[in-house]
């Protein structure tokens, strides 16, 4: 009722004792109350109750608290009302006794009866039109609210009955599925008539008979209930009331078990699902088809395949729903060849697939990228007649897409005879996933023309293909029709934005819409942790990860590995330190693909130490963490270490892949170490690797620098296919062995096939003709390795050309060269012009061009000791003693112009 009311009726209870007649005598309360105890509304077995009769001493106790009430509440004068602002609690009484510090509540449960009885004749009173009659609206409210009390009795199916999942006394029995309001059987909230009119209906049941199987059965309405209350998120309530059917042997409809799986599913509440099991098998049905098809499907959803397979197993029959039921848990959570291998048992049986099977086992081929068993799959689809099918015409493109055969999903897009927006977005994604952001954006035009509306998974999508292909401005057009189209606001396409801002380079906008978002999970920390660390800003990247921290973000493994890499390429070894703390309190140190991470940030920070403790508290260590510790080794010099390391990794029987190859051969290739070498190629064959380009490169580059071009030639030629970097590799070797003529005719034979050369493929035979001193044709091929080449000479390119005319002792034409240079020339080109001076007793020339190796880099050793080598050689010894004091002077270690002459 409405709080005006129930004020005014305590102020009526206040201004007078109640009469004898108001309060219903203590004996007939309890025998009201005790008959809802073998009413309809209670859940136990019906038997006869004698009626409850107080003994004498309770009798008198309740006369004594009756007249000590009525002297209470004589005296108006004597009471605090409470019911003022300052009431800051519920359960803080609306009036307080002065002296006998008795309290009332407006809705109480602790008031004696009466009081309600009270203050409902005070309301009747109101409605009839007596004095102190309440304005008319909120009499309507009154009486209306009466009228929908009163509707328990007319409508019970308006009711929620919760009595079964009641956990505590406060909870209401029933509650009203319209206005919210509760009733309790054991009641004093409800008004006076409804204990009287439950009471009434309670002896009427009592006396009419009904067992309990039949009114819990009925009340159930074959499992409506349950399910309801599945889909209402109570599934621990519903899963209550079925265990209880079970317990007293009542037969619980089938469809109950199936709403409770469904919620279980939903959830991913696998506990829940496994007591639901038990249930079903303790009720006898676990070998309907149908309860077993379910309880597949919830296993699968639920992460345990193994039980979804166990189940599936134990049947007696399959059907197509079955079958499908295993292919998908396969398809989605296990193993995708096992997927596709029922579905070939389920032909076998001859049950004909259906179009949800199709979609399920092509959506296992897309998985592990099997395109022959989709292609089979896509001709069986046509012989079914089941290709016009848009789902299933939406799951082919998606197949095709991600088995990277972009035009049999396009041919098959083209084909459909109708498209929503999900075909739509499955050809845009394939495009974006493929690289091919051209034809994705080409797609997005066709979109607008056709007037398809865009979802957020297809702005994501786009969002992805300019990221691809740093298509900034068709970036920008697309932000402008995310805004129009009211999708700013979504956490994924806000997350994309920030992304594809990130990737083109533009980090100030990525930043601005990162700040914009008015919901960031980790996923869009993640994006904009990767975009700085991407531009190299490594402290605005750690910046944001301790403001992610701070808001209570738990970073993840992305997180960490992103920044992870941040720290190894700029050598911030402290940084990575500290995040390897972090980590571990995260308790990310056992994943593998972090742990990897951070091998390889203690490995290009030179921490080897570091590096191999990681790996050595690795519980699970993969082919990737052997090869980033032999990779950290390799780097390091340390040959024999990374070979060591290879040998135990063969003894724990881990197969090295073609980066742990690669990465042996060049740190053979570091120290000339020709039979081990040998021996890695001889391992490769055995192991079964055909020749690719990084292995066969890798081979190429070690026997070259090992002194075996013959080899390396012989391996070059049995490549399966050679790219631009097989033949740098080779011309690399010829200048490695001074073998210019030879590189310049592998240089002309490698036009002639098609392959245009790159920065360093020039740079190899720039540096072939200098150690054969081809000068004649060094300068041609660098005019016109920018003239009719297009390749735009950088500091490596002039440094070679420096070189190669100091080595042809074309000094002055050198510096001649190095003063037109367009670049600055760096310590590098001006080093090549010392040694060439050096090498040609040119005092003067090698004088300038310390000084200009000095003025970029002061400590530079090796500058100190080519200039002494050209005093000590024109026997100006003086000069060798003053540069000796110079080296002192910057503090350059002696190890370092041990070599002065």
């Amino acid at each position: 009722m409405p709080t005006a009311s129930y004020n005014q009726g305590f102020q009526m209870i206040l201004q007078s004792a109640p009469a004898p007649s108001s309060s219903p005598p203590a004996s007939s309360v309890i025998r009201a109350k005790r008959s809802f105890c073998v009413g309809p509304y209670e859940l136990q077995e019906e038997e006869s109750q004698p009626e409850f009769q107080p003994s004498r001493s309770r009798r008198g106790q309740a006369s004594r608290t009756q007249q000590l009430w009525e002297e209470i509440l004589s005296d108006p004068s004597q009471w605090w009302d409470n019911k003022s602002d300052d009431k800051r609690k519920p359960r803080f009484p609306d009036f307080k006794h002065r002296t006998a510090k008795k309290a009332l509540w407006i809705h109480d449960r602790l008031n004696p009866p009466w009081v309600h009885a009270r203050r409902a004749a005070f309301v009747q009173c109101q409605e009839q039109g007596e004095s102190g009659l309440p304005k008319p609206e909120i009499a309507g409210r009154i009486v209306k609210m009466e009228q929908l009390w009163q509707e328990f009795f007319s409508d019970p199916s308006r009711w929620w009955d919760n009595r079964l999942i009641k956990e505590g006394r406060n909870y209401p029995d029933f509650k009203h599925k319209i206005t919210n309001e509760g009733l309790w059987v054991e009641n004093w909230l409800n008004p006076p008539w409804v204990e009287a009119k439950m009471a009434t209906m309670a002896l009427g049941q009592t006396q009419s008979g009904g067992g309990l199987t039949q009114r819990l059965s009925y009340s159930l309405k074959n499992g409506d209930n349950v399910s309801k209350l599945c889909r209402e998120g109570r599934l621990k309530d519903a899963l209550h009331i079925v265990e209880l059917m079970v317990k007293r042997n009542i037969q619980a409809p089938i469809n109950a078990y199936v709403g409770l799986l469904k919620g279980c599913t939903r959830s991913k509440a696998l506990a829940e699902g496994k007591r639901v099991h038990a249930l079903i098998v303790q009720s006898g049905l676990h070998s309907d088809i149908f309860l077993g098809s379910t309880l597949v499907n919830m296993y699968a959803k639920c992460g345990s395949v193994l039980d979804a397979r166990e189940v599936f197993n134990k049947m007696p029959e399959h059907n197509v729903f079955s079958w499908t039921a295993i292919i998908a848990a396969y398809a989605d959570y296990g193993p995708g060849g096992e997927a596709i291998n029922l579905f070939q048992q389920m032909q076998q049986t001859g049950i004909a697939p259906d179009k949800v099977a199709f979609v399920v086992v092509l959506k296992a081929c897309a998985r592990i990228g099997d395109l022959e068993q989709g292609k089979q799959l896509h001709s069986n689809i046509i012989k079914s007649g089941l290709e016009s099918d848009v789902t299933v015409g939406n799951t082919l493109v998606s197949m095709y897409a991600k088995c990277g055969c972009i035009e049999d999903a396009h041919e098959v897009f083209v084909k459909m005879n109708k498209r929503n927006v999900v075909s739509w977005n499955a050809m845009v994604a394939g495009y974006a996933q493929q690289g091919r952001g051209k034809e994705a954006l080409a797609l997005y035009e066709q979109m607008k023309q056709e007037g398809v509306q865009m979802n957020d998974i297809t702005f994501v999508a786009l969002l992805n293909a300019c990221a691809s292909i740093a298509a900034l401005e068709k970036g920008k057009q697309l932000h402008s029709h995310i805004i129009r189209s009211g999708f700013e606001s979504d956490l994924k396409v806000g997350t994309a934005l920030v992304d594809m801002y990130a990737k083109c380079g533009i980090i100030e906008h990525a930043r601005q819409v990162f700040n914009r978002m008015s919901e960031r999970d980790v996923v869009s920390w993640s994006a904009m942790i990767a975009g700085y660390a991407q531009q190299r800003l490594g402290k605005e990247a750690l910046a944001l990860y301790e403001q992610m921290k701070q808001e209570d973000v738990q970073p993840n493994k992305v997180v960490y590995v992103v920044l992870l890499n941040a720290c190894a390429s700029a050598v911030a070894l402290e940084q990575g330190k500290q995040l390897h703390s972090d980590i571990i309190r995260s308790d990310f140190e056992s994943d593998v693909i972090v742990g990897n991470t951070l091998i390889d940030m203690y490995a290009k920070c030179g921490c080897m130490e570091d590096a191999r403790e990681v790996f050595n508290k690795m519980n699970e260590r993969d082919v990737i963490s052997w090869t980033a510790m032999i990779a950290g080794y390799a780097r390091q010099g340390l040959a024999s270490k990374a070979l060591a390391l290879y040998e135990q990794m063969k003894q724990e029987d881990v197969q090295p892949n073609n980066a742990t190859y690669a990465v042996l051969l060049n740190a053979c290739a570091g120290v000339a170490a020709l039979e081990q070498g040998k021996q890695l190629h001889s391992d490769i064959i055995k192991s079964g690797f055909k020749l690719d380009v990084i292995t066969g490169n890798s081979l190429i580059d070690m026997y070259a620098k090992c002194g075996s071009i013959e080899d390396a030639h012989e391996v070059f030629v049995k490549m399966n296919e050679q790219d631009v970097g097989s033949w740098t590799a080779m011309i690399a070797g010829y200048a490695h062995q001074g073998l210019g003529k030879e590189a310049l005719t592998f240089l002309g034979q490698m036009r002639r096939e098609g392959i245009k050369p790159n920065e360093a493929t020039y740079v190899s035979v720039l540096s072939a003709c200098s150690h054969s001193g081809l000068v004649n044709e060094g300068r041609y091929l660098f005019g016109s390795m920018c003239r009719d080449h297009g390749v735009t000479p950088t500091v490596d390119h002039y440094a070679c050309m420096v070189d190669l005319l100091g080595r042809a002792g074309c000094l002055a034409d050198a510096k001649d060269f190095i003063d037109k240079m367009p670049i600055q020339p760096n310590s590098v080109i001006w080093i090549a012009l010392l040694g060439a001076a050096k090498n040609h007793g040119q005092v003067e020339m090698g004088r300038r061009a310390f000084d200009c190796v000095v003025k970029l880099e002061p400590e530079n050793a090796a500058a100190y000791v080519l200039l002494s080598n050209i005093y000590a050689a024109a026997g100006r010894r003086d000069e060798v003693e003053k540069i000796r004091k110079e080296m002192k002077v910057a503090g350059l270690k002696e190890s370092a112009w041990m070599q002065l002459d």
